[in-house]
């Protein structure tokens, strides 16, 4: 199976809803690796690798969120796959 890399900016009302946890716990168990962080626009964005099928499933569970998120809109950009992290965390 082809490793692919998607870059997210995910928006609504997404910051100071438990986004960037939730979405590191969903990323945890489809065994993905990078990271997600809040915008100062109040925006999230979020870098994806690992298998296609697992970030697709990552990418459209971004498009709800966890139960308190209001999501609006997702931007995906397809990236090359670099392999470069090793887990999934939050950037403060």
């Amino acid at each position: 199976m082809d490793n692919i890399r998607a870059h997210l900016i995910v928006e609504g009302r997404v910051q100071g809803v438990f986004f960037r946890d939730t979405t590191r716990r969903e990323a945890v168990g489809l065994g993905l690796t990078g990271w997600v962080k809040n915008l100062p626009d109040g925006s999230v964005e979020v870098v994806a690798e690992g298998p296609r099928d697992k970030v697709d499933q990552l990418v459209q569970w971004c498009g709800h969120g966890p139960s308190y998120a209001r999501v609006t809109g997702v931007r995906r950009i397809d990236e090359e796959f670099t392999g470069e992290f090793d887990s999934f965390g939050i950037v403060f």
